[in-house]
């Protein structure tokens, strides 16, 4: 088995679930509103360390890690599903360095200690939040903000 001591990956958090621009439309009533969901927030990765891993070998291969990316969201007031968080398991005493930077993003010293290497992306708003109602100035309900992409980095 061949020894690695050091390894360079790229983490990448999810992107957050862009918001939903719809109206409610019943029968009988008119006019029904806004009812566009919010977008769920994307997935972050983490770094925990482990005793029972002792080199970089599962590095040597697979040097990509992506988070899952929200889900949009939806008509009916239905908010979009949030992305899952990715778990990178590492040995103890690893370092994590930004590349571009030079600087030392963590150093996993003690087993089970964890980062968030990159974090997720935060989802965006539906129209449901610029009702009106509530915003005297916005005459048109037809919008819904964007999401805000994830963090990435190569460490």
């Amino acid at each position: 088995m061949k020894f690695i001591d050091e390894a360079k990956i790229q983490v990448l958090a999810g992107k957050g679930g862009d918001g939903s621009a719809s109206f409610r439309r019943e029968k009988y009533i008119p006019k029904g509103g806004p009812d566009g969901g919010d977008g769920g927030r994307g997935g972050s990765v983490y770094a925990v360390a482990d005793c029972n891993i002792n080199t970089l070998v599962e590095f040597r291969f697979k040097r990509s890690f992506k988070a899952q990316n929200g889900e949009n969201g939806r008509g009916a007031q239905c908010y979009g599903k949030g992305g899952e968080d990715l778990t990178v398991r590492v040995p103890v005493g690893t370092v994590f360095t930004d590349i571009n930077s030079g600087e030392v993003v963590a150093d996993l010293a003690e087993n089970g200690q964890t980062v968030c290497l990159a974090k997720g992306g935060k989802g965006g708003l539906g129209n449901l939040h610029f009702n009106p109602a509530s915003t005297a100035r916005r005459a048109s309900t037809r919008s819904a903000s964007r999401a805000r992409n994830g963090n990435w980095r190569w460490s």
